[in-house]
């Protein structure tokens, strides 16, 4: 059983306790995820089984698209609705106009400071553990991406909002950002992931529907092949006599590939008869293109 579940998680579990269902569900230790989810917020977990765990570092790295809420006018320990009230100010002055006007100003690259409670570490210990023994480390600051930030609607104090945004960007700390700049404060009242990497919420599964399907015996119909995680990369397909020495690590020339492309670095590489084998890159500082694994997930 190898490949991924496109998981809904819904609010109160974290990642960790998710991954943990699907060990004991499947009866299999080799799993994790790829991109942890608040236990508050709900959406898009990757599950990545099995050899799929050796696509969370591609995951990882793929962008997010998150529906989300801010309240204004006050302000948490967590910058969640899950913290205590640590402050605020009243948001009456507050006009739609000034709303759009600083979400725009959070387009592009910005910086942000980790929150206290995240799973940054410190020392080898996570932050939200520190922070609920009251302690404040200073932390720098970090430039994350913003691709696209859409106002979806205003009402005053709550602002409905889509972003789409890189690794490592904190969603809670925006709606808190964009609360200073509007000199009211704010939080995050709701976050949903709607879209991890190529995983969207329309094809997701809900933690009842998958053991309805394990009952079944139909859970494999949820499982998606080892190669979705890397539909964005172009394919090559090797010749015959080229499979066994490729997947034991011999680079190899055009001649012993069917198809390829020489314009992307990185390629999925399949046998002749279209199983996944492994992702391959081209060599550098050779006489003629040669195709190296890069990560392979079939052994000869």
């Amino acid at each position: 059983m190898e490949g991924y579940i496109n998981f809904l998680k819904a609010p109160g579990n974290t990642s960790h306790q998710c991954v943990a269902f699907f060990r004991k569900m499947l009866g299999m230790k080799k799993i994790g995820h790829a991109g942890t989810l608040d236990p508050g917020a709900a959406g898009v977990l990757p599950i990545c089984l099995g050899k799929g765990t050796k696509a969370a570092d591609y995951l990882l790295e793929s962008s997010k698209i998150y529906r989300a809420e801010l309240y204004l006018g006050v302000t948490t320990d967590t910058q969640d609705a899950y913290g205590k009230i640590t402050g605020g100010s009243c948001f009456k002055d507050i006009s739609e106009e000034r709303v759009r006007e600083i979400f725009g100003e959070f387009r592009g690259k910005i910086t942000q400071v980790p929150p206290m409670y995240s799973a940054v570490k410190h020392k080898g210990k996570p932050l939200y553990k520190l922070a609920r023994q009251g302690e404040v480390i200073p932390r720098k600051a970090r430039e994350v991406m913003i691709y696209s930030l859409e106002i979806l609607d205003i009402n005053l104090p709550r602002v409905l909002f889509q972003v789409e945004c890189s690794k490592g960007t904190y969603v809670r700390t925006l709606a808190v950002d964009i609360g200073e700049r509007l000199g009211t404060g704010a939080y995050l009242s709701f976050l949903l992931r709607v879209k991890s990497g190529p995983f969207m919420i329309e094809e997701s599964y809900t933690q009842e529907e998958l053991e309805v399907k394990m009952g079944e015996g139909n859970i494999q119909q949820c499982i998606l092949p080892l190669d979705y995680a890397y539909g964005h990369f172009p394919d090559a397909v090797l010749k015959e006599e080229a499979l066994i020495p490729f997947i034991n690590g011999v680079p190899q020339p055009l001649t012993g590939l069917k198809n390829y492309s020489l314009w992307d670095k990185i390629l999925r590489v399949y046998s002749p008869e279209g199983t996944f084998l492994a992702l391959g890159e081209w060599q550098t500082g050779c006489s003629q293109p040669m195709l190296k694994p890069k990560k392979i997930f079939r052994q000869g």
